[in-house]
């Protein structure tokens, strides 16, 4: 008996690998590579040999894990931190759509960590979920493990946190636009000297938004000076560390537009220790508008993005993609608008 034959488990006199293949005049590899939904055998073959499979009562270990994801109702959910308020809204909207389609949802956070990032996409393909609606750690920068979901025909959908490396289904918003209008906004309430302080590096939201913040200055004439752009990681410590270059320096900025409000409040922090007023000295503008913002002394002006709808759509891209996982892929580009409040001090708009 061959390694092939022996994982089959039908009862002695029922059909074998090799009947399958001799039916279809393809080679035992073959139809067992096809049964494993093996990225190299096209999905025209695998069908085809799923098909007669079924017919010819063929039963296997594959078989019966193909069933098992096709009777599985979970969707996997990969978010950096379920505290951020962006990502608890974004879970709303994707349970309710879940909900609607009798599907369950399995919620995990990477902690902003990539090798929990990578174990969480392997645990969830064990755990059998149909497909996985995920946001990048901030430390990721290698996609390989969700690589292998395709390779595995496991339907992936990302929002909010994306990466140009892999096409498939994403909902996010304009970060270049949203950031070029905030910008805008610290330029027209009177702001020459504008920083942005962003999250790590690597993110690819981060680099939009750098870009957006360029093209108001460059639209404006003012010069960029470099050591107005810094970067900071996601932990208090290191997002008051950044605050604090930027406004301890001789020359501090009078603008500051960060990526988050949990970076905004590093700086009220910084500001408030290096005697910086704000609006009178500093105008600042954070990003997601969370429901702290308003509770504030002076309260946050910041972009609010739609996390509730993100969630829904995101929701609906992978059950289109689980009716149909041919159809073609959609990026989703959803509105945000800025909320101004009392730390850009709205009164002194030209």
């Amino acid at each position: 008996m061959n390694s092939e034959d022996s994982k089959n488990i039908t009862p002695k006199g029922t059909t074998t690998l090799k009947d399958i293949a001799d039916a279809l005049n393809i080679s035992i590899s073959t139809a067992s590579r096809a049964l494993k939904s093996h990225p190299r055998i096209s999905r025209a073959t695998q069908e085809k040999v799923k098909l007669t499979a079924k017919k010819m009562g063929y039963l296997s270990v594959d078989i019966l894990h193909e069933q098992h994801k096709k009777s599985s109702n979970l969707i996997g959910v990969i978010v950096p931190k379920i505290s951020y308020h962006l990502y608890a809204m974004a879970i709303s909207g994707i349970e309710r759509i879940a909900e609607e389609h009798g599907m369950h949802i399995i919620v995990c956070q990477s902690n902003e960590s990539y090798e929990r990032e990578k174990s969480l996409v392997t645990e969830l393909i064990s755990a059998g979920v149909n497909g996985i609606i995920a946001s990048l750690a901030s430390e990721t920068k290698d996609f390989s493990h969700f690589k292998k979901l395709k390779k595995e025909g496991i339907p992936l959908v990302f929002f909010n946190r994306e990466c140009n490396d892999i096409i498939t289904h994403k909902v996010t918003i304009d970060n270049e636009r949203a950031a070029y209008e905030a910008t805008m906004h610290l330029l027209a309430v009177g702001c020459k000297k504008i920083a942005y302080i962003g999250g790590p590096k690597i993110l690819q939201i981060n680099n939009d938004r750098i870009k957006g913040f360029k093209n108001a200055l460059k639209d404006n004439n003012i010069p960029l000076d470099k050591d107005h752009i810094i970067y900071s990681r996601f932990d208090k410590e290191s997002t008051l560390s950044a605050a604090r270059k930027i406004l301890y320096s001789p020359d501090y900025p009078d603008g500051i537009l960060t990526f988050s409000d949990q970076i905004a409040i590093s700086v009220m922090l910084a500001a408030k220790e290096r005697g910086i007023s704000i609006p009178e000295k500093l105008s600042l503008i954070g990003f997601n508008n969370e429901p702290i913002d308003e509770l504030l002394e002076p309260s946050l002006t910041s972009i609010d993005q739609p996390g509730y709808r993100m969630g829904e759509e995101a929701a609906q891209l992978l059950l289109k993609q689980l009716n149909d996982y041919n159809s073609s892929y959609e990026k989703r580009i959803l509105k945000s608008f800025l909320v101004v409040r009392k730390s850009t001090n709205k009164n002194r708009i030209q």
